[in-house]
């Protein structure tokens, strides 16, 4: 039975070497075609933040811009489901501001009347999260050509990219290159479908949300509200609504760094002490007033004829 079992092991491993260079030598010999989108698709465009690298810091009044920006050109699609009014005082902002924000708050809160019990909607709090533009999935779709809006409060950590894919997404629209309709024409884009080629398959459900300079009107002293402008201070609002700890982590991150610096050098010194008080106990232990030693030395002198 040990030799049946053995065999039938045997050549189902050969016949597993076969399938596998059969399907390589396919491979190789006939690759499959190539996609649009492996053709168009474009990785996100270099985007520097000053919350970037080891040693970086939000710039808070950028992010006071990319809320604005969210507050008035992306809540009226996308959700912010995991950031509650009051976290905004990482921005900057104040109590009072914070109240007046989330009670002017264009959409309000799902509630329930205590008098009725029947479904109602309240003014929101600091302690709320921001509410959802939609009442459900179903009429985001309904509202969106079928498409799901996605919620933002962690997108720069969900799409590779981060910052960067946000930035070149919001810019990215164009017109369908005639290279691509001339080499691939059925993959023209359907339509109610926008071209992005920032985008995974090309084609994407929203419109382009920034359009023009002056879409969003900055306070005095910030810089001009271009489109590219906007796009930078939203995506930095998005990497804080992702990870609002940022700089706190940065600094954790550098203490420990400098402690397990100074806990490698401690050790090392502890070890060349060590080191050096062993050799010490070896020469002391094997010198020449050692018994033996002495003994080996008295021989040598008899041998010589010396008078010890």
């Amino acid at each position: 039975m040990r030799y049946i079992l053995g065999l039938v092991g045997a050549v189902f491993s050969v016949v597993l070497l076969i399938s596998f260079f059969s399907n390589v030598s396919t491979y190789w010999s006939s690759p499959p075609p190539k996609t649009a989108e492996e053709e168009f698709h474009l990785h996100p465009k270099h985007l520097s933040l000053a919350s970037d690298g080891p040693l970086g810091k939000f710039d808070k009044q950028q992010l006071q811009r990319g809320f604005q920006v969210y507050k008035e050109v992306c809540s009226a699609c996308h959700s912010l489901s995991q950031v509650a009014f009051h976290n905004l005082e990482g921005l900057g902002y104040t109590e009072a501001e914070i109240k007046a924000i989330a009670n002017q708050w264009p959409t309000e809160v799902p509630s329930v009347n205590p008098e009725t019990g029947e479904p109602a909607t309240r003014k929101a709090l600091p302690s709320d999260r921001f509410p959802a533009p939609y009442a459900n999935d179903t009429a985001a779709r309904a509202a969106n050509n079928n498409a799901l809006p996605p919620d933002l409060s962690l997108m720069t950590k969900a799409r590779h990219g981060g910052a960067a894919y946000v930035y070149s997404l919001l810019t990215g629209y164009r017109n369908q290159p005639a290279e691509l309709l001339k080499e691939f024409p059925a993959a023209k884009t359907p339509q109610g479908l926008h071209y992005n080629p920032y985008f995974a398959n090309l084609n994407l459900a929203m419109p382009p949300p920034l359009t023009s300079e002056g879409q969003v009107v900055y306070a005095p002293g910030n810089p001009k509200p271009t489109v590219d402008q906007m796009a930078k201070d939203v995506a930095a609002f998005l990497v804080w609504t992702a990870e609002p700890n940022l700089p706190n982590r940065h600094a954790t991150g550098i203490a420990v760094a400098v402690f397990l610096l100074f806990a490698t050098v401690l050790a090392r010194l502890a070890f060349l002490n060590i080191r050096n008080q062993k050799k010490a106990t070896l020469v002391r232990e094997t010198g020449v007033l050692e018994p033996e030693n002495q003994a080996k030395s008295k021989r040598a002198k008899r041998k010589a004829g010396i008078d010890g």
